[in-house]
């Protein structure tokens, strides 16, 4: 750099002499040199006009000797031409040798009448001549002198100027050193530092106090440095307190980049791990869990919020995955550890489903034994028998509810999804409970149907509209009427189950999905129901991937809603 530095400042040096020097060469020594030609010219005008006005009065034989006389007092050789240019006389030459001047370029001006001029090289005298002619009546005179002087002159002239121009130079070259010493100096600080930055170290500095150029531009990168390293600073601290909160938790977390590599995962997953994701490896390497691939799979492509249980991140252990885009491309997820509640929920669901398999047995012989003492008894214990025939015949319903619902909970019964046509589901739930409306005296019909093909499990969906038109029929007055039909959406199909009972009051509304759970207690006793047909609904429809809700306003009947995917390929997938 201290090479390139001091070439450029003594090329611009030299180039700061040499212009001066050339104008002076130029302009200055040319003029002068011109302004001193002038003025020999003029006097050597006035001389031979002088002598043009003796040659009037003097004889041609004294030619030669006036010639002569008047060269030695006007310091210049003298010339004089008839007006055939025949030499006449010369101050230095004998006129019959010498050729006719007729020609030449001051006499052909002053034999046509005029002063005439001109500078060029003498083949007699052997140096650069100026010449100046006049005319007379017989001819011509021309005074002619050599400008040697005058070009030694301007020679010492152009001598002192480039011993000035090396002078200069000289000490232009110990300016240049001393300059690029000094900026090189400042310069390579400034290039160390940028080094230094580059390599991370926003620790460097630069000590520079001058107010120059380089100096403004050293106190902006210093200035820079340090709010680069505060910056960063406070980042590593963010990532640290980030990397400390994330381990912490006891919950797995992975985040992964858009190209599906790991960035980052907390302690808990490394433990689960059967061996360690590292950072920038892909993810499939670390993890070969299908439904948590998939949740991450589909936050990128889509850019959405997705949900999945995995249970073969780690073995025994089951987990909610919750996947969410990153900001800046990628995704992370959080696996929440659900195994203890599994568990505990596996065996509430098979103490419930051995509790109401063995119910069943004394149930049905207690129904079988009752039936019988109804129809050989006529006496007045028939009302306490009936009793008990009621009883046991709710008895079998609830444990027959609480056995389907076990297994709709625990996933035992596996669904069959296949497409299904819209309007074939709603078909077949009004074949299938028209007779049971009409029985009755309530109508069961169908509205609007779009065309839609959907993934279901039939004989499950028709198990929903089962449970729902039984709990219509149960508040539905008689010579009511019950509607089903279905919306399309985006991506999904909405289907729906209303009367125009009563309405339920809207505090119950979020309750109604739960187990045992009833509106009116007293009514539903009577009607027969155990307060599970609609937690029934609720599984059946989420193992489809899809959602149940309930809209209803008192005194203008309930409306039963829940969606089921349309047969995409994504919603294949998430199914």
């Amino acid at each position: 750099m201290r090479n390139r530095i001091f070439s450029r400042l003594l090329l611009a040096f030299l180039i700061v002499i040499a212009v001066p020097t050339l104008t002076l060469d130029v302009i200055v020594r040319h003029g002068w040199q011109k302004s001193l030609t002038d003025q020999i010219q003029i006097s050597l005008e006035q001389k031979a006009k002088l002598l043009a006005d003796r040659l009037q009065s003097s004889p041609p034989d004294g030619l030669q000797a006036l010639a002569k006389t008047q060269s030695q007092l006007g310091d210049a050789r003298v010339t004089i031409i008839d007006r055939s240019g025949k030499v006449l006389a010369d101050s230095e030459a004998d006129p019959a040798s010498m050729e006719n001047h007729a020609t030449r370029a001051e006499f052909a001006a002053a034999l046509a009448g005029k002063t005439g001029s001109s500078i060029r090289r003498s083949e007699t005298a052997g140096a650069e001549q100026l010449y100046v002619a006049v005319p007379y009546s017989s001819g011509a005179v021309r005074f002619a002198r050599s400008l040697n002087a005058v070009n030694q002159i301007a020679s010492q002239v152009r001598s002192t100027l480039l011993k000035g121009s090396l002078a200069a130079l000289g000490v232009a070259i110990v300016l240049a050193i001393f300059a690029a010493n000094s900026i090189s100096n400042r310069l390579q600080r400034i290039v160390e530092f940028a080094k230094r930055v580059e390599k991370g170290d926003l620790s460097a500095r630069i000590a520079e106090d001058s107010g120059d150029e380089i100096g403004q531009v050293a106190g902006s990168l210093d200035r820079t440095a340090r709010h680069l390293q505060s910056g960063f600073e406070a980042l590593e601290r963010s990532r640290r307190e980030l990397e400390a909160l994330l381990n912490s938790m006891q919950d797995p977390v992975v985040a992964i980049s858009a190209d599906r590599r790991i960035q980052w995962v907390n302690q808990s997953l490394e433990r689960l791990l059967p061996r360690a994701a590292r950072t920038g490896a892909s993810l499939v390497e670390a993890i070969r869990d299908p439904d948590l691939l998939l949740a991450l799979e589909v936050t990128l492509d889509q850019g959405t919020v997705a949900h999945a249980r995995s249970s073969l991140v780690a073995p025994g252990r089951w987990f909610n995955v919750t996947s969410a885009p990153l900001p800046g491309g990628g995704a992370v997820a959080v696996l929440h550890d659900f195994t203890e509640i599994e568990r505990v929920e596996k065996t509430r669901r098979d103490f419930i489903a051995n509790v109401s398999h063995e119910l069943r047995t004394p149930l049905t012989s207690i129904q079988g034994y009752t039936e019988t003492l109804l129809d050989t008894t006529q006496n007045g214990s028939r009302e306490f028998l009936e009793i008990i025939r009621k009883n046991t015949l709710r008895m079998a319903r609830l444990t027959e509810d609480l056995l389907a619902l076990a297994r709709v909970e625990s996933g035992e019964h596996k669904l069959e999804l296949q497409p299904v046509s819209v309007a074939e589901l709603l078909r077949e739930a009004i074949q299938s409970y028209r007779p049971l409306a009409q029985a009755q005296n309530v109508e069961l019909s169908q509205a609007e149907a779009p065309e839609a093909i959907v993934r279901a499990d039939r004989d499950a969906i028709q198990q929903v509209f089962g449970n729902l038109i039984d709990n219509a029929l149960k508040y539905a007055a008689a010579g009511g009427k019950i509607l089903i039909g279905a919306k399309a959406t985006e991506e999904q199909v909405e289907f729906y189950v209303r009367d125009f009972g009563p309405g339920i009051a809207s505090p119950h509304i979020p309750r109604l999905f739960e187990r045992f759970y009833r509106v009116d207690k007293a009514r539903s006793r009577e009607a027969g129901g155990t307060g599970l047909g609609l937690a029934i609904v609720k599984h059946i429809v989420l193992n489809h991937s899809g959602r149940v809700r309930a809209e209803s306003e008192l005194g203008h009947g309930a409306t039963f809603i829940f969606s089921l995917p349309l047969a995409s390929p994504v919603a294949e997938k998430v199914s």
